[in-house]
């Protein structure tokens, strides 16, 4: 049977632990058989902190080297330094061949092994950059729900544990056996659009006392009407050319891209609390073309206006 070993190191984020529990110990192969066998460990016999509670695992490291997939939990403190003897077990296990996934910072554990080194990535997005900034051979993407690479998968935060530990299912066993899991799990066995729907993308931030505030706040609450950067220019008192020059020092971006951003947020909101047909909202927020909008709305938000309203509508 195919063993599946979750770590718990101390910190462990309990929905990150439990997610992956959950889905493989309930999966059933077609002839009722347990299609996984389940097991936890630590790096030690002392109490885990899960912050709420504390956990004691019946497992060690030992248990890595019998693991055909291993399955690293995020913890709190993403740059919490990894113990030396997980870094050794978690190689020495993927040098025997074992399928090693993280879940949301679990990411930062797999990293420290210099696994991912010259692979692609992904973890919660709050948490991407600084597994960039930490691991530069990595190229991560804060726009995915997980990443396969083959021997070591990644995922983002949260719910998407379930995403990725069903995607390992279907490989491991099919389709069939996959379903029944997203069944059980409540949960589609694939979802659309990636993690970038679940980001709140605020506005570039603004020092305090900077000159653009009030241009940034006028342009928020016009940002339904036709504005060029002409016109933005003239609310400022400003050459266009200057303008630009000092929209990018106080906010690090340029004033149109700024005002599109604005007009996502705003029909974010209007597809969230409201009913108005999306070709409505594209007109509300300042879009000229129902077309314009749908392409700008999945290139900052990853996903079509229809799916995010499946998604996010309040009630």
């Amino acid at each position: 049977m195919h063993t599946v070993a979750i770590l718990a190191l101390d910190q462990v984020i309990p929905f990150d632990l439990a997610a992956p529990i959950e889905v493989f110990s309930r999966t059933r192969l077609p002839d009722g058989r347990a299609g996984y066998r389940v097991v936890v460990c630590a790096d030690s016999t002392a109490e885990v902190d899960a912050g709420p509670f504390v956990l004691r695992a019946p497992y060690g490291l030992d248990v890595l080297a019998e693991a055909d997939t291993i399955v690293l939990p995020g913890t709190d403190d993403p740059a919490a330094p990894v113990p030396p003897d997980v870094l050794d077990a978690l190689r020495a296990a993927a040098a025997s061949g074992t399928r090693i996934a993280s879940v949301c910072t679990g990411a930062f554990i797999l990293a420290a092994t210099g696994l991912l080194d010259g692979l692609r990535a992904t973890t919660h997005w709050l948490a991407a950059p600084l597994l960039a900034a930490r691991h530069p051979a990595i190229t991560v993407d804060a726009d995915v729900l997980y990443v396969d690479n083959g021997q070591f998968l990644t995922s983002a935060g949260a719910a998407a544990a379930l995403d990725l530990c069903l995607h390992m299912i279907r490989k491991d066993h099919g389709s069939a056996v996959a379903a029944d899991a997203a069944r059980l799990s409540v949960m589609p066995l694939e979802r659309e659009g990636g993690q970038a729907q679940f980001i709140v993308h605020d506005q570039p931030p603004v020092p305090a006392g900077a000159t653009m505030e009030p241009l940034l706040r006028w342009m928020e609450e016009n940002a339904g009407r036709e504005l060029t950067l002409k016109d933005i220019a003239a609310r400022a008192a400003t050459s266009t050319r200057t303008l630009n020059r000092r929209f990018r020092e106080q906010t690090g971006t340029t004033p149109l891209q700024w005002l599109h951003r604005a007009r996502i947020r705003q029909a974010q909101y209007l597809l969230e609390a409201t009913t108005h047909p999306v070709d409505r909202i594209a007109t509300q927020v300042g879009f000229g073309s129902p077309t314009a909008f749908r392409d700008r709305f999945k290139r900052v938000v990853g996903t079509s206006p229809h799916v995010y309203r499946a998604a996010f509508r309040h009630g």
